[in-house]
């Protein structure tokens, strides 16, 4: 997914590698994959319990994914969705068919053109792109009947301003994340995150039919417990000490470092459903926690397709702020250190979690 861009320090376009070649984010989001195939009986069984088809009759059955990158993955995640509203609708209707149309939503750099060719071509659905950011109304009201949105809501709509100030009590110095062991660098991360959260529900609670669904999957992490200490947080670190490896070596300007932080933000299940109640737009039908779900390093088939994978998230983000000329630089410098790193995957990393939530419009 990606976020709007602005020529400032604080907000970023955070876009997926495009294109299909053996560096694109559509060859290399195999992680994302499973958090796909871990939630699809759960979110069956949540749309076959939770969705009152007599309420939604309507000619077409409008579904949206909401931060679909480029690839195969949010197909895989709609047709989840329309096998389970087709089992639904037998049940009810079995004389009818259902018509559908799908939305799929990123920001307008988003490589649609990659995402379309991939579409499956036996589909007999209707399908159309809808560039915009999800922090933001993108359809007619009562217009959607389940919307959808995995891997998404981590990253912020931007960078909090206070934390790339120097003159600020949380300025992030010395680190390119919110580790969570500075408190005032984690209330602005957090206080971010809350304001991203109640835009993205004020518009999806317009968007929605009466008695729609939306599905959300996010990373998090378990309640009690500093990002810093997980397996993400680690990959971070080690992220970050190359960026400072290169300063030192005179190949990356020091203050374009001191002013790189990832706009991201992993809250605990007990966070978001907070933020979700003190809404008040929808209603919780369920939140559940999963823990094993971003797996690490030795679950992949090889280091070269770890690094792969993480050049496809992060490289237009590198290139963004430091410049196209040493993105190669840095992530060979990074394979390299990834292979001489054994704290990246350490038994000592506690695992993050997948947050799977379930809301309805009533």
């Amino acid at each position: 997914m990606e976020l709007a861009y602005e020529e400032t320090t604080t907000s970023q376009s955070i876009t997926m590698k495009g294109g299909d070649g053996p560096l694109s984010y559509a060859k290399n989001s195999s992680l994302q994959k499973g958090v796909v195939d871990a939630t699809k009986e759960m979110m069956i069984h949540a749309i076959a319990d939770k969705l009152d088809m007599e309420k939604l009759c309507s000619e077409a059955f409008r579904i949206a994914d909401f931060g679909c990158s480029t690839g195969p993955n949010t197909f895989f995640s709609m047709q989840n969705i329309i096998q389970a509203v087709e089992q639904k609708h037998r049940q009810t209707n079995p004389e009818t068919a259902l018509e559908f149309q799908l939305f799929f939503n990123d920001h307008s750099s988003n490589d649609f053109n990659t995402l379309f060719k991939s579409l499956p071509p036996s589909w007999p659905h209707f399908i159309a792109g809808v560039p915009g950011s999800f922090y933001g109304r993108l359809f007619p009201k009562s217009s959607i009947h389940i919307g959808h949105s995995a891997n998404a809501l981590q990253w912020l709509s931007k960078v909090p301003n206070q934390v790339v100030d120097c003159g600020s009590s949380a300025y992030n110095s010395g680190s390119i994340y919110c580790t969570g062991t500075e408190s005032e660098v984690a209330k602005a991360f957090a206080s971010q995150f809350e304001n991203d959260m109640e835009t993205f529900l004020n518009a999806r609670a317009e968007e929605l039919v009466n008695g729609g669904l939306i599905v959300i999957l996010m990373g998090g992490i378990p309640d009690g417990i500093s990002l810093s200490q997980t397996a993400i947080g680690k990959f971070y670190d080690l992220l970050g000490s190359c960026l400072v490896d290169l300063t030192n070596k005179g190949l990356i300007d020091e203050e374009k470092v001191k002013s790189f932080n990832l706009p991201l933000h992993f809250p605990t299940a007990k966070e978001l459903k907070a933020l979700i109640e003190r809404n008040g737009r929808l209603c919780i039908e369920s939140i559940d926690e999963m823990t094993g779900q971003v797996k690490r390093v030795p679950a992949l088939p090889s280091t070269e397709n770890y690094i792969s994978l993480v050049r496809a998230g992060f490289e237009v983000l590198i290139k963004k702020h430091f410049g196209n000329e040493m993105v190669d630089e840095f992530f060979t410098y990074y394979g390299q250190k990834h292979l001489e790193s054994s704290f990246v995957f350490g038994e000592n990393a506690v695992d993050n979690t997948l947050i799977s939530v379930i809301l309805k419009r009533i």
